[in-house]
């Protein structure tokens, strides 16, 4: 949720055009009809018009997919845990898109 908060915020600072896609994760925490909500809600909350795309199939390649095929300059995913080492630890989907993305991509944890 840190990466929604943090790119809402920044959108409502500067005016960018946000577009936010909801994925199917296995490994989360929420439904997808749960992050629909939230995210709506926090859009309103911040008075942030915003595109919301539900996507389906493989969340990495769906997420790469749309950002190359619809132009968009930056990727914001969220993840990532600091192991106990200090090294950072990624979930599938993020890792998938870091590697495979011709997109900028930011990774909020």
């Amino acid at each position: 949720m840190r990466a929604l908060e943090t790119t809402v915020e920044r959108t409502a600072e500067v005016g960018d055009d946000l577009t936010v896609a909801i994925v199917d994760n296995p490994s989360g925490e929420r439904s997808r009809e749960d992050m629909e909500a939230r995210v709506t809600e926090l859009l309103d909350e911040r008075g942030v018009d915003a595109t919301v795309r539900a996507l389906d199939g493989d969340p990495g390649s769906a997420l790469v997919d749309l950002a190359e095929n619809e132009g968009f300059d930056q990727l914001v995913l969220g993840g990532g845990e600091t192991s106990p080492m200090g090294k950072i630890q990624i979930g599938n989907i993020a890792e998938f898109v870091l590697l495979n993305s011709h997109v900028t991509v930011t990774l909020v944890r």
